[in-house]
């Protein structure tokens, strides 16, 4: 049968449950995905005096053909997205700045060196997200940055991220739409702290410093990410949830929740709702945590389709900014990207797909027997056919067709770098 044939088929399924699909197809359309671009490159960046990753980061593989300018990481995010359904964002970090080969320090950066990418994304369609980059430099090498005891280093990260907002505000400018700005440190101890106190003091004012610096909302979305632990920091986070939360909530911050930076036991899925009660939108960074934080690609496991409902059935898809965080250098660093962004695409069809408002009725009701039989048959629901006629209908790839594509960019673009 064909796509089209499949399509009608599992369309007649749904509406059986008063699932409108054509609607569900066209909200699909609206939702953008902002997609990182340090999978690309193993999170190298493009600095004249590149520094060796650092922050309790670690991106393991050596899979050939990593990009090494910006010309080749452009090239090869388009590749990604000419195999990904909808129109989406690229997230940057600031060591993607381009200086023409002249040293810029990080608290020194300006609009003007994200000049390129600007023109990129208005030549297709892109809006563009940012993160100040508190890691893999000299003044960030014992682990601590806006929280440092050294005013004078802590002076240069504020006003690293103060820059980094304004940049973020230019975006925003040109693009037409709001960029967020994403503030993520490793700040942290290895052994257990003797002031869990004092360190955070320091955060808090270095924070009420840079968001002190009025920039326009219109055009830029401040958000902060907490972490439980890092590689160096085992033992004490500075930026823990609870901190940021907190400060999120009393500055009118966006608190930005990454699938890894949780206990193994934790699922962010269990916090969306909460959080939507007290915040008027929720940042995500969508990574697959293996056992750690370690940053695998995004697969529709059970946790990315249990997120994909709760933004879904909370009716939270304009107030939830989907954003993915994962970087593997042991795979084909394109086919990461796309695996990764169609799922995350795939889990948001699936959660709409689902009678989430009768199913809402048969909990308040008590029904739990129906509720439970009712949620495990539309697991088998053929919504891989609305999938399929979905990427068709958007111009890309059917099924795992899109891999005959990585396979000839390799042949023809990677494997000659």
């Amino acid at each position: 049968m064909s796509t089209q044939e499949n399509y009608e088929l599992a369309k007649k399924a749904y509406e059986k449950w008063g699932i409108d699909v054509e609607q569900v197809i066209e909200t699909l359309k609206s939702v953008p995905i902002s997609i990182h671009c340090w999978q690309g490159d193993d999170i190298g960046g493009f600095e004249v005096n590149p520094n060796e990753l650092s922050g309790g980061i670690s991106v393991t593989g050596n899979y050939p053909g990593k990009a090494s300018t910006p010309e080749e990481l452009r090239a090869d995010l388009e590749k990604a997205l000419s195999l990904i359904p909808g129109k989406h964002r690229v997230n940057l970090h600031a060591i993607y700045a381009e200086t023409n080969g002249e040293v810029v320090e990080r608290d020194q950066l300006e609009p003007k060196h994200f000049e390129n990418w600007v023109k990129w994304a208005k030549e297709n369609g892109l809006g563009l997200d940012y993160n100040p980059t508190l890691f893999s430099h000299p003044k960030a090498a014992d682990g601590l940055t806006l929280s440092h005891p050294n005013e004078e280093i802590r002076e240069f990260w504020i006003n690293h991220c103060i820059g980094s907002r304004k940049i973020a505000e230019y975006f925003g400018k040109e693009l037409g739409k709001p960029a967020l700005t994403n503030i993520w440190i490793p700040d942290g101890y290895k052994d257990i702290p003797s002031d869990r106190l004092t360190p955070r003091k320091r955060l808090k004012d270095s924070l009420d410093k840079i968001f002190a610096v009025e920039v326009d909302e219109k055009y830029n979305l401040d958000a902060v990410e907490s972490k439980l632990f890092g590689i160096g920091s085992e033992a004490y986070v500075v930026g823990s949830h609870e901190f940021y939360l907190n400060y999120a909530i009393k500055n009118n911050k966006l608190c930005l929740l990454d699938t890894g930076h949780y206990h193994p036991t934790e699922t962010v899925s269990n916090k969306i709702s909460s959080m939507l009660l007290f915040s008027e939108k929720v940042a995500l960074h969508v990574s697959r945590p293996v056992r750690w934080d370690s940053d695998h690609v995004v697969i529709l496991d059970d946790e990315l389709k249990e997120i994909a409902l709760e933004i879904v059935r909370n009716d939270a898809l304009d107030r939830i900014i989907i954003g993915l965080d994962f970087f593997d250098a042991s795979i084909n660093r394109v086919a990461a990207w796309t695996i990764g962004t169609r799922n995350m695409i795939k889990a948001l069809l699936y959660a709409m797909l689902v009678p989430n408002e009768y199913l809402k009725q048969l909990q308040e009701e008590g029904n739990y027997t129906e509720r439970l039989a009712l949620m495990e048959e539309f697991k088998t629901y053929p919504f891989g056919a609305v999938w399929d006629y979905y990427c068709e209908k958007m111009g890309v790839p059917v099924k795992e067709s899109w891999l005959e594509e990585i396979i000839a960019y390799e042949k023809q673009v990677l494997s000659r770098r």
